[in-house]
C-alpha cells in the first residue's frame, strides 16, 4: 500500500459505508511511519457520499485519537475496551471459539463466533455494526457470523494423525497479526507450544525493531519451542535468548525444509504448532509436510 492508491480506488467505487478495522504496523515499510499508515486509510473519506458513514475499530489507539477531533463524518465505532457505539461485553474466549453479547436497539443478542481469538471478536463487531446500517436482520447478522468460514492458510486448525494441533496462518504476517497468533496459542490447553516463525516482509527501517517485538512476545506467552526461518526472523530469536529463553529451545533455519525435518522428528502428539510469516515464505509447505 502507497499514499494515494485508497484515494483512486475510493473515488472509483464513492461508498456510503467505509471501514477501518485497524491501524497498525502492516506495509509501514512502504509509508514509513503509523501516522502514514493513518493518513492513507482516511483516504477512504475522500471519495465517500456526503452523507456516508465511517465504521471504525474504537480500540486502536490512532483511530480512537483520530475520531476525537473529527468534525466533519458521520462516525459509529466498535470495541471491547473503549466505550463505543456497538460494545462486547462478557467477552469469553474459548480454545476454539468465542461468545458475547451486544446490546442493539434495546435488543441483547448473544453471539458465537465459532473461530478463536479476539481479534474475530472485533471482526465480528464490524459485521455487526455494518449489518445494521444495511439493515440487515439480528437473526440473519448472528447466524452469518456462526456460519463465516476463514479463508485458506489463515487461522485454519486442524490435528494431523498424530494428534497434533496444526494452527495454519501462512497467509501473510505482520507484528499484529503475529502478536495475536501468538496469545491465541498461548491460551491452548496442550502439552507443548511450538512456534514455526518466517519473515515478516515488507517493514523497512522498522523491520529489526518489530522482529525483536516478536521474540518478546514468544517469551512472554510462555511458548516452549521457537522454530524460525529466514533472514529477519533471526531477530527473534536474539531477542528471545536475551529474554531469558532456553536456547536448546531454539532452532533457526535458512530454509523451510530443514524447519520441517526437525518438525517431524520432535512433534509429539497433543503438541499444538502456530505455523506463520509472510506469504512468500511459502510457510504453506510446512504446513503440507506435518499435516
Amino acid at each position: 500500500m502507497l499514499l494515494g492508491e485508497i484515494r483512486t480506488l475510493t473515488n472509483i467505487a464513492k461508498p456510503t459505508i467505509s471501514v477501518i478495522t485497524n491501524v497498525g504496523t502492516s506495509h509501514i515499510g512502504n509509508l514509513g511511519s503509523r501516522e502514514n499508515i493513518l493518513k492513507a486509510k482516511l483516504e477512504i473519506l475522500e471519495g465517500m457520499k456526503k452523507d456516508g458513514t465511517l465504521v471504525i475499530n474504537n480500540d486502536n489507539d490512532m483511530l480512537n485519537t483520530w475520531n476525537k477531533t473529527n468534525n466533519t463524518y458521520k462516525v459509529i465505532t466498535f470495541g471491547i475496551d473503549n466505550q463505543s457505539s456497538i460494545n462486547a461485553k462478557e467477552v469469553k474466549l474459548e480454545e476454539y471459539s468465542s461468545k458475547f453479547e451486544v446490546s442493539i436497539d434495546n435488543d441483547k443478542l448473544n453471539v458465537e463466533v465459532l473461530i478463536g481469538g479476539k481479534h474475530f471478536v472485533y471482526n465480528s463487531l464490524c459485521a455487526i455494526t455494518v449489518g445494521k446500517l444495511l439493515d440487515i436482520s439480528n437473526k440473519d447478522i448472528l447466524n452469518g457470523i456462526k456460519e463465516f468460514e476463514l479463508t485458506k492458510n489463515r487461522m485454519d486448525i486442524k490435528k494431523n494423525a498424530n494428534n497434533v494441533i496444526i494452527i495454519n496462518d501462512c497467509y501473510n504476517a505482520n507484528y499484529d497479526s503475529m502478536k495475536v497468533a501468538i496469545e491465541y496459542l498461548s491460551k491452548i490447553n496442550t502439552k507443548r507450544k511450538i512456534s514455526v516463525l518466517g519473515d515478516m516482509l515488507e517493514l523497512g527501517n522498522y523491520s529489526k525493531n518489530l522482529h525483536e517485538k516478536i521474540g518478546e512476545e514468544i517469551v512472554k506467552n510462555k511458548i516452549d519451542i521457537l522454530i524460525t526461518v529466514g533472514e529477519e526472523s533471526k531477530n527473534i530469536v536474539n531477542k528471545a535468548i536475551e529474554l531469558g529463553m532456553n536456547k536448546e529451545n531454539i532452532c533457526h533455519f535458512d530454509t523451510n525444509e530443514a524447519a520441517i525435518k526437525i518438525l517431524k522428528e520432535i512433534l509429539k502428539p497433543e503438541d499444538a504448532v502456530l505455523i506463520k510469516a509472510s506469504n512468500a515464505m511459502h510457510f504453506n509447505k510446512i504446513v503440507e509436510e506435518i499435516i
